[in-house]
């Protein structure tokens, strides 16, 4: 006689804080994990990009080279280089240990919102308030980009990257997925602003925050609306909007100091955590743990799930 499997689970939010970063950077305008989450790159108003471990509260590394304030960045898959965009409408390709920029890729003609690098990192892809998505070939010297998406009517403010796809998300109102294998262009209209986009971890579906103050979830290749979720504030700023690493909740930034975490299936609300003061800058989840990244003003905090026991190892 077989035993019935015993129940997952129900899935962990992050509800208790663990570490605080002050980061020294000014405005904290982006707080990334990198591929494997054990380390994450913070990026300030001051000019300036930072590794940390935030497991650990460490300081690792700081990156000069930017003209103005840096507004994203993202970790290669083998942690070997970094890149980012700013204010100072460049995107930069640095390595990780010299600390060094190794190319500066121009030719945006205002600032660069976001920047995502392909799964081999051989690519960087870069989006604007310029309304145009850039691709730089990062093995070649050539300093034009291999490709521009101009599609968009105003400013590009979120890029995602799947194995053959590129997601973004712009102030005109559309969702657009460029299918890089078939050429093709789906574009999903919103009508609000969009501030943040991203990939469901099955890839089937694309949650996009926007200005309306809610937050939806499409099917990825029919463009049906899966579900609506609201209850944050969101009407001013550009917000971030995450997955759990699980797929079973979605969470957004908002306005008011807290994070929102709604139950994807139902569509309740599950979790409305305070986590400071004022408009919550940005957002990151970990790849593989319920464990939470979040950005108010100059620091930024770690949360996990409550059972988690702070004095052990992060990475059990």
């Amino acid at each position: 006689m077989a035993f019935p499997r015993p129940r997952p689970a129900r899935p962990e939010l992050p509800r208790q804080r663990v570490q605080s970063l002050q980061c020294g950077q000014g405005a904290v305008r982006a707080a990334r994990f990198n591929a494997d989450g054990n380390y994450c790159l913070t990026c300030g108003s001051d000019k300036t990009l930072k590794l940390w471990n935030p497991h650990k509260g460490t300081a690792l590394r700081t990156y000069q080279g930017h003209g103005y304030e840096v507004l994203d960045a993202a970790g290669s898959f083998d942690n070997s280089q970094i890149c980012s965009g700013g204010a100072d409408k460049a995107v930069a390709l640095w390595d990780v240990s010299t600390g060094q920029v190794v190319r500066k890729y121009r030719g945006h003609a205002g600032k660069v919102n976001c920047v995502q690098f392909n799964e081999e990192a051989t690519v960087i892809v870069s989006g604007s308030i310029d309304s145009t998505v850039r691709c730089w070939d990062c093995r070649s010297r050539r300093p034009d980009p291999i490709q521009v998406l101009d599609e968009a009517k105003d400013g590009i403010s979120s890029v995602k990257l799947s194995a053959y796809e590129i997601l973004t998300g712009s102030v005109d109102g559309r969702v657009r997925r460029y299918d890089l294998r078939t050429g093709q262009l789906c574009s999903d209209y919103i009508g609000s602003p969009i501030t943040s986009v991203c990939f469901s971890k099955d890839g089937q579906c694309v949650l996009a925050a926007s200005l309306d103050s809610t937050l939806r979830l499409l099917d990825k290749d029919t463009g049906e609306l899966l579900g609506e979720y609201m209850g944050h504030r969101s009407t001013t700023y550009r917000l971030d909007c995450v997955l759990n690493e699980l797929d079973t909740h979605v969470g957004c930034a908002s306005e008011d100091g807290h994070v929102y975490f709604w139950d994807l299936l139902e569509g309740s609300l599950a979790l409305r955590l305070p986590v400071g003061q004022g408009v919550v800058q940005s957002l990151a989840f970990h790849p593989s743990l319920p464990c939470l990244l979040v950005a108010t003003q100059g620091q930024v905090t770690l949360w996990r799930e409550d059972t988690f026991q702070p004095q052990g190892d992060p990475d059990t």
